[in-house]
């Protein structure tokens, strides 16, 4: 299709989209960009895709509206087990080395895919997860699958496919992995659907790495077919992120077409059979801190007036001990940033022995202790942080992404609404406490995400 538009209309149109979205549409490419305009004119009310355009360009987008335009500009095509080459250096090499070093310590694995489309991708990788860890219990395994597209999200998250999505998947994936319906379609086995989570984010807009969103410490990091619709900077800027997304000597898997000397400059590119994957140095620039003591467990709580918690002995070298931002409560983030997670509960519990009356340390607690895989505890903090701070949004936040991974759909829905009416009371351009950066407005647009792409919770079933 050649372009009907002005060309000044789609030039301004490409430069909104690479703005907010990062989605590149070079002249060559304005053809594509007139369609998914035209395509989504209806939702906008809109006869045709002039005045659609019109439209865009005459007030800044809100969320929803990125939403609808990512739902029609974005490209859906993926399938099981794609860019197999990848994936073997992944199972073959990265994976066996992360869990023979992860053994006999933490035995905890984090993975994240940014743009992980209709969940094929991430699904593939939690039945090579399956597979590969037989003991699957012992592990304390996240698997985050993150996309700007609403409607990608919902077909994932239900976990039905048709057989195009099987094009180049062996017959005995289906047969272990897969039921067939009466509707000649295939539903994933529940047990690797829950291995899971799903949640929105934008690459060209949200904070990473953040505790809040749980885009922090990641061995690997899966981020195939995203980079090349992105224009030079925004991909350099979203690169930079995700290299401190990971944990030092974590891993970036990246599209055979998106390998670039340039791009991934700071990485350390790994040939494997057929495949370049990138590898963050293992002694990549980092605040290191001296630990306190890891303090006991605290007691179970109880609404006292003012939770106590176990004091974290501080060793005599701690004073003289170098310390790029002199709080406890950045040395705990710190260290969560790069995976080491003991010592982030030894910092944070210094950090509330030091103000017990501020929920912060509570907060900050509870995002470690989910980490750790120990989400009683988590939630334990969290409500210590709300009863000193009743308006404390991102724990109820928090609270409900928690009970929306424990399949408590109705108590996640009204954390998740009162969240939303603590914010109200914010300026959208307000940075929230303890959010890296994350605005009220932001995290209002984040949760009615959450709530509108993933069905159960809206119906609060």
């Amino acid at each position: 299709m050649r372009p009907t538009l002005p060309d000044s209309l789609l030039s301004a149109l490409s430069a909104l989209l690479a703005a907010r979205i990062g989605l590149h549409f070079p002249k060559e490419r304005w053809g594509d960009l007139e369609r998914g305009i035209a395509a989504a004119a209806a939702a906008f009310d809109m006869p045709d895709a002039a005045s659609c355009a019109q439209r865009l360009l005459s007030a800044p987008l809100t969320h929803s509206e990125i939403e609808i335009l990512a739902s029609h500009l974005t490209v859906g095509e993926t399938y099981f087990f794609r860019e197999p080459r990848s994936l073997d250096g992944f199972e073959q090499h990265i994976l066996p080395a992360l869990l023979h070093a992860r053994a006999h310590n933490t035995r905890r694995l984090r993975i994240w895919c940014a743009g992980c489309c209709t969940g094929e991708e991430p699904y593939s990788i939690a039945m090579l997860l399956d597979r590969l860890i037989p003991d699957h219990e012992t592990w304390n395994v996240t698997l985050l699958a993150t996309d700007i597209n609403p409607l990608f999200l919902r077909k994932a998250a239900e976990g039905e496919y048709g057989e195009w999505s099987f094009r180049a998947t062996p017959d005995w994936i289906r047969a272990r992995y897969f039921k067939r319906k009466r509707n000649g379609r295939y539903e994933l086995h529940p047990r690797i659907r829950k291995k899971l989570t799903f949640s929105y984010l934008n690459l060209a807009e949200d904070v990473y790495p953040s505790l809040s969103n749980n885009t922090n410490a990641m061995d690997v990091i899966f981020c195939r077919n995203v980079l090349m619709y992105f224009t030079a900077e925004r991909a350099s800027a979203v690169v930079e992120q995700l290299y401190r997304s990971l944990v030092d000597g974590g891993w970036l898997i990246v599209s055979p077409a998106e390998t670039s000397s340039a791009l991934f400059s700071r990485f350390t590119s790994v040939a494997f059979a057929g495949a370049t994957l990138y590898r963050k140095p293992a002694d990549a620039d980092a605040p290191r801190f001296a630990s306190p003591v890891p303090a006991p467990a605290a007691e179970p709580w109880r609404p006292v007036p003012v939770p106590e918690v176990a004091a974290a002995p501080t060793p005599a070298s701690l004073a003289a001990a170098p310390r790029s931002t002199g709080t406890p409560a950045q040395a705990a983030r710190d260290c969560a940033n790069q995976g080491r997670l003991d010592e982030a509960v030894a910092w944070c519990r210094e950090a509330i022995t030091a103000d017990k009356l501020n929920p912060a340390g509570y907060y900050l607690l509870a995002t470690v202790q989910q980490e750790q895989g120990q989400n009683a505890a988590a939630v334990q903090s969290l409500q210590r942080a709300l009863y000193l701070d009743p308006g404390f949004v991102l724990a109820h936040f928090a609270l409900g992404n928690l009970c929306r991974s424990q399949g408590r759909q109705r108590e996640a829905q009204r954390h998740f609404e009162h969240a939303q009416t603590l914010l109200q009371t914010h300026l959208p351009d307000d940075i929230l406490p303890e959010s890296d950066g994350l605005t009220a407005g932001r995290l209002g647009e984040i949760i009615a995400s959450v709530q509108s792409s993933l069905p159960w919770i809206a119906a609060g079933t």
